[in-house]
């Protein structure tokens, strides 16, 4: 009898911006709905990479949510892994993206050597500022620095490739994330200031891959109607539909949107979600397998 082959792949355990979803303080249409029914709620953006052959997982991204992410995690799977993944990965020092790192402290888990790989920059925040350079002195971490466009390989079949993209970094540079299986390759991306801005184009990095997870914080420009758009900006999800509208309907369908600010109706409006999916793109889904 044929045995069949364990395939490593994606599970998405969160699809919001750092705030969350509903946001903290919001009361308009989208988040009233999600305060009143928890099904409609979504965490902050997160990745986990699952090998069933070396039984090891990985989680891309610390967030404010990483208690509900790891038994996320947990139930998802049945259980059959640590509960603690092998490693974490963490883009950039916004609140969204590494904060949960607070919960292996001597406070909660008290972990041991827990692996988290990180760009230079982030590393020398992590180790320079409280409370996260307790964490480093206690060893309930042990941070690994990763180097950009060098695979760094996981198990057999398994590499990460780290490359940086434009972002506001006011604290740490800010990084991206290929992964490469040995059935798909995926490519994230949850923030980046412009498209434009990057040294690559996002079209030919796309067309490379199987899956692409890319920053859909805004679907237009008229969201934050007290704020200055200018001072968080993101590509649009409108403009990166406009920047792949002339590409074969197999490359579109590779664009899984992700890193939903509160503020983007793709969210909550049904008929928007449907339209952005008959143009050939995907809307990333809490929980689903990649």
């Amino acid at each position: 009898m044929c045995q069949v082959q364990a395939v490593p792949y994606v599970l998405v355990l969160g699809t919001a911006q750092d705030g969350g979803y509903p946001h903290m303080g919001c009361q308009k249409e989208g988040c009233q709905k999600a305060w009143a029914n928890d099904s409609l709620r979504r965490y902050v953006v997160s990745l986990a990479l699952v090998d069933s052959a070396s039984k090891k997982w990985w989680l891309f991204e610390a967030t404010p949510d990483i208690k509900y992410q790891l038994q996320l995690f947990r139930t998802l799977t049945q259980g059959k892994y640590d509960y603690l993944p092998a490693g974490i990965f963490i883009t950039h020092a916004h609140i969204g993206h590494y904060t949960g790192l607070m919960q292996f402290g001597r406070e909660v888990m008290g972990t041991h050597n827990l692996p988290v790989y990180v760009l230079p920059r982030m590393r020398l925040f992590l180790e320079t500022n409280g409370p996260w350079g307790q964490l480093v002195y206690l060893n309930n971490i042990e941070l690994h620095t990763l180097r950009t466009d060098t695979a760094l390989a996981l198990a057999p079949g398994i590499s990460i490739e780290t490359f940086l993209v434009p972002h506001r970094d006011e604290y740490s540079e800010t990084a991206g994330f290929r992964i490469i299986t040995s059935g798909k390759k995926y490519l994230f991306i949850p923030d980046i200031n412009k498209w434009e801005k990057w040294d690559k184009s996002i079209v030919e990095e796309v067309r490379k891959v199987d899956f692409a997870f890319l920053d859909a914080t805004f679907y237009t420009a008229d969201e934050l109607p007290n704020r200055k758009i200018s001072e968080v900006p993101h590509p649009l999800v409108t403009e990166t539909m406009g920047l792949f509208k002339n590409e074969p309907t197999l490359v579109r369908q590779k664009i899984y949107f992700i890193h939903f600010n509160h503020t983007n109706p793709v969210l909550w409006d049904g008929v928007l979600r449907s339209d952005t999916r008959k143009a050939g793109f995907n809307l990333a889904e809490q929980g689903a397998r990649y």
